[in-house]
């Protein structure tokens, strides 16, 4: 499963890390999870919306050492960073915008 994204007039293609022993129903939310933490670097996203996505996500991948792997390939394919996502969500308070910037 992948994307093509376009910013600033480049376009970018790359897969989102799934595991062929997720359901249907768990690869779309995974996907729905890396789609927000996209949406947070890209416009912002509110951060009850990404703690939502982030805890179904959870329940999909309740290891911490997998998330991390997860993690860490979704970063290598697309450049962002989905535990800076994570970290802010759970930094800030309810109605405030996550939004960073990719390096």
């Amino acid at each position: 499963m992948g994307t093509i994204k376009e910013k600033a007039g480049l376009f970018m293609e790359y897969s989102y890390p799934i595991s062929p022993d997720w359901s249907t129903d768990e690869i779309i939310a995974v996907v729905q999870f890396f789609e927000g933490v996209e949406k947070a670097y890209e416009k912002g996203i509110v951060r009850e919306e990404m703690l939502s996505l982030y805890r179904r996500f959870k329940e999909i991948v309740p290891s911490q050492s997998e998330e991390k792997s997860i993690f860490k390939e979704f970063e290598e394919a697309s450049g962002y960073v989905s535990y800076q996502v994570v970290k802010q969500a759970k930094d800030l308070e309810n109605g405030q915008t996550i939004r960073l910037m990719r390096k």
